[in-house]
Parts: C-alpha cells; structure tokens; sequence
C-alpha cells in the first residue's frame, strides 16, 4: 500500500499508526477564541521544544504542521536512520563471528532486508507518541495541520488540505520550519529517479548496486549499512577522502573501515553525469585522474545538499531576512522581525536534533521572558557536539586543529589511541582514539575528538566538562570504572599532569620521598 507521503510508504500497519500519532487523518483544527502568546509554525523538534517548553510556562500556543508533527528526525532522520544502522552492526558482528571463536554457519549472515525495514517502521512508529498530535493538544496547545502563512507580523494563518483557512494572532511567532534534501546541480540528475533521505527508508527491498552521492555524515552512515547488509555499494565524493569536514585523523579511521566492508570508494569523483538505462537501472559517470568511469548502479542515494524550508511563509511581507542557507537570525535568534523568532535547521548552522532542542529554549527565554536586554540568552554560549554514526563511530566538540590555526588559538594536543586502552582491546574495537585540545600551557578544553564505536556517548563526558570549565586535569582525578573505553579520556588527564611535573616538581618529590623512606 502507498500513500501521497512518500514517507509513510508502505503503508502498512505501522505506519498507518504512525500517521494516527503524528498527523491523524481525522483531525479538526481548533477554533481561535483569543490572541496567543506564541504561535510556532514547523512542528519538528525545535518547534515541538518550543511548545512545549512555553506551554508548560503558562503561555497560550499554536503549533502549525503542514506534514508530519516530529520532523524530520522522527519520519526520516535520526529514528529511521538509527534504527537501520542497529540492523547493520548485528549484520557485522555476525560477519565477524569467527574472530571471537563463535562459528556461524555458512549463509547464516543473510539480511532479511525486508524484515529489517519492518523492524525500523515498527520502532519509528513506537517512539511517534512523544511527538504526537495529541500529547501536544493534552499540554494545553492548539495544534493545527496545514500550511502557516504570514499575514502581518501578529497574524498566521493557517490553510488545511481541503482549503478551510484559520487566522490565528499572536503576539510573537517562531519559524521552526527546518529544511529539506536538495540535490546538487548534478548533469541528468532531474531525468532519473533517485533516493534523498525523505524516501530512502520507504525501501523495501535491498539493491544489488547501491550508489550513494556524497560522503558526509548521512551518506557515509547509509554506505556501510547497505554494504553490510549485502549490497555492491559505491561512495562518490569529490574530495581525497570521505568525511572531509572531520578530523582527518578521524575520517581516515573510519575510511580503513569502508575498506574492509567492501564499499567501493569513488574517491576525487569530478565532472559527474547520470542517465537512466533501458532496464531501469542508472548510470553515474566521473572523471578520475583525468579518465572517465562509468558505474551502473540500481538505486542511487543523494546525500548531499539541504534547502531551509521558506517557500509559502511570506517572510518579505512580515520583514524576515533570509536567503538560501536560511533565515538568517541574531545571536539571540531573533530575526529581522523583533517579533519573530527562528530556531532550528532553518537558521542555523548547527543541524542536529540536540542543537535545535537548546535554540527551543533559548527563544522561549527570549521571546516570552526576557525584558529589553535583561534576561536575554545567546546562541553563541551553547557548547554543541555531534556525531556521526558509522562504526567506528566519530563524535566531536568544540574546535578542531584547522579551527584553532585560523582562530590565531594556541593549542597543546593530547592523544589516546584505543589500542592502548584494555577495554577497546577485549572487544576488538581498538581502532581509534581520543583527541583532545587545550588551550596552550593550561588544562581547559577547548575541543575534542573521539573515535570509537560508542563515541556518541563518549563525547557527553567532554562536553560536560567544557560547559562546566573542568580542566583536563579535573578529568584525571575522577575515578572511571576499569575496564570501559571512558578510560581513554581520564588516561589523557594523566598525560597532562605529567606535563606539569616540571624539572624543580620533580626536585621537590624527590625530597619528600627521601624524607620519607629516608633514602
């Protein structure tokens, strides 16, 4: 079964309770009886914290979706995302078996692609409650479907599928619209038919070639899953290698993985063409070291490119600045509009689920609580990490080594590689490391990254200690539990304080210590 949301294709039982949660067929919006105090048109995570958070103050709320309320993390993000990668790992580990001393039968390795898919609906549709229409509409908020539109700069309306029209007003609104796949200017890319990651997750069954445009996070994650699930997977980018925005360290870890799943890496892919075959499949033609390559492929992912979404809000009407990266915002998130507020994938640079939460509640300060300049809280002041989920995985916080050098940002660097930590070694997840920055001749982190299969979790031990000003040298002084690979970061602690055992320390110890033993 399909439905007109390529998002909740097949429309099975799963995601037909998705659609029940998240955008109820038989919804009725409610009538406006008064003025609200915010009006947040985009129901993904930053509009949905938002909400919630202003609702659960005492403020009066209208939430606007025009699709699916959770965005694009629950639908066709993060969830999905996590849930595929899961499915992977176990493929892997199956795969690895031999290595641990457990023998797997011959062909024991074979994905059930199909019954991996209905595993991911199955959980997507699990967790759609949080987000739903109606735990919202419980919280005291006027949840509308449809498309929000810019009246003036008090005024929202709010268009439904069958063209009923709400006017709703407000005293300040938030534009949480977030942003949408947009693919490249890629030559025979509007004549063929490929996948973004609003239909990637619709798929039912595994392509035997699966080429996949764009090593950056949402492409390099979705390679090595469908390579581990058995597809011939090849990973075009531009650059000398993938992740090209990380550490280079870091992405070379995770390459020298690719390599072992298989992934065929198209690496300095220029010139790029691609034309639909008479069998359905699809062409992808580069030029590498001055030759050309084709490659014939059944599915092609395009993981490249993100468009905010603006188009329909009238934003030049109500006086918000925006151009093609977004609305464009203060340090406040406020935008052009003193009344309007942004938050999210469509104003900031920052596209992650966690970071669009913190903005949510930096505009609800801002926007409701804060009088003139008192009260008022920055965007700049939030210590954001990421990670992307391959395995290994990469997390990271703060500044990198190029970032420093630009900044003018003397840095003493401390590395630990996983080889040497026990933990790492028993699991056979020894590739990798954790890098941390200070600022030079001090223990104060300035940034971090970490290599691991866990690193997303790793990385939170970091970022608390930079948002609390923790010195390294604090870290060290923590008792970590023997043996986890947290244990790398508290060994970078011992390394610093090494640092700090300067000529007349040691003179000094040496004393006390023949005082002591009286030697």
């Amino acid at each position: 079964m399909t439905h007109d949301l390529v998002q909740l294709t097949p429309f099975d039982e799963h995601n037909q309770s998705l659609e029940a949660n998240v955008h109820p067929p038989d919804w009725s919006n409610p009538t406006p009886s008064q003025p609200y105090h915010l009006v947040v048109i985009g129901a993904g995570t930053a509009g949905l914290v938002t909400a919630a958070g202003a609702a659960g103050l005492g403020a009066r709320v209208a939430l606007i979706e025009r699709e699916l309320l959770g965005g694009d993390c629950l639908n066709v993000g993060c969830v999905p995302s996590k849930g595929v990668i899961r499915a992977a790992r176990v493929a892997a580990t199956v795969r690895d078996a031999g290595e641990f001393g457990v023998n797997v039968a011959d062909g024991a390795t074979a994905v059930d692609f199909a019954a991996t898919m209905e595993r991911m609906r199955r959980l997507r549709a699990r967790i759609s409650p949080n987000d739903s229409v109606q735990r919202f509409a419980d919280m005291g908020i006027d949840v509308y479907l449809g498309r929000g539109r810019f009246e003036d700069d008090t005024t929202v309306s709010v268009t439904t599928s069958s063209g009923d029209v709400s006017q709703l007003t407000c005293r300040k609104a938030v534009i949480a619209t977030g942003a949408r796949a947009s693919a490249p200017p890629i030559e025979g890319l509007d004549s063929v038919r490929y996948l973004t990651n609003e239909n990637l997750f619709s798929l039912t069954e595994l392509p035997q070639r699966f080429g996949v445009i764009g090593s950056g996070p949402i492409g390099s994650e979705m390679a090595q899953s469908f390579a581990r699930f058995g597809s011939d997977v090849f990973l075009f980018e531009r650059g000398d290698h993938i992740l090209t925005r990380e550490d280079p360290d870091a992405a070379a870890v995770v390459q020298r993985e690719f390599e072992r799943d298989g992934i065929h890496l198209m690496l300095d892919s220029q010139q790029m063409k691609v034309s639909s075959l008479p069998d359905g499949s699809i062409k992808v033609t580069v030029t590498q070291n001055g030759s050309e390559v084709e490659t014939v492929v059944d599915e092609l992912l395009v993981a490249v490119g993100r468009a905010p979404n603006t188009d329909g809000l009238n934003l030049e009407g109500v006086g918000v600045a925006y151009d093609k990266t977004g609305v464009q915002v203060n340090d406040f998130l406020a935008t052009s509009n003193p009344k309007i507020f942004a938050a999210g994938d469509i104003c900031s640079q920052y596209k992650f689920t966690h970071a669009a939460d913190f903005q949510a509640r930096i505009v609800i300060q801002n926007a409701l609580f804060a009088l003139g300049p008192f009260g008022r809280r920055k965007a700049s002041d939030l210590i954001i990490p990421w990670a992307t989920y391959t395995s290994p995985e990469i997390a990271h916080v703060g500044v990198y080594e190029a970032d420093a050098q630009r900044q003018g940002l003397e840095i003493d660097t401390y590395m630990q590689p996983l080889e040497d930590v026990d933990r790492a070694v028993l699991e056979g997840q020894d590739e990798g490391f954790v890098k941390i920055h200070t600022r030079k001749g001090t223990d104060q982190i300035v940034g971090a990254t970490i290599v691991a299969e866990n690193a997303g979790d790793l990385i939170s031990e970091v970022t608390l200690a930079m948002t609390n000003k923790v010195g390294l040298g604090k870290i060290a002084s923590t008792i970590h539990p023997y043996p986890t690979q947290a244990e790398a970061i508290r060994k970078l602690g011992d390394q610093i304080n090494r640092t700090r055992l300067t000529p007349l320390a040691q003179k000094v110890l040496n004393i006390l210590r023949r005082l002591n033993v009286g030697v």
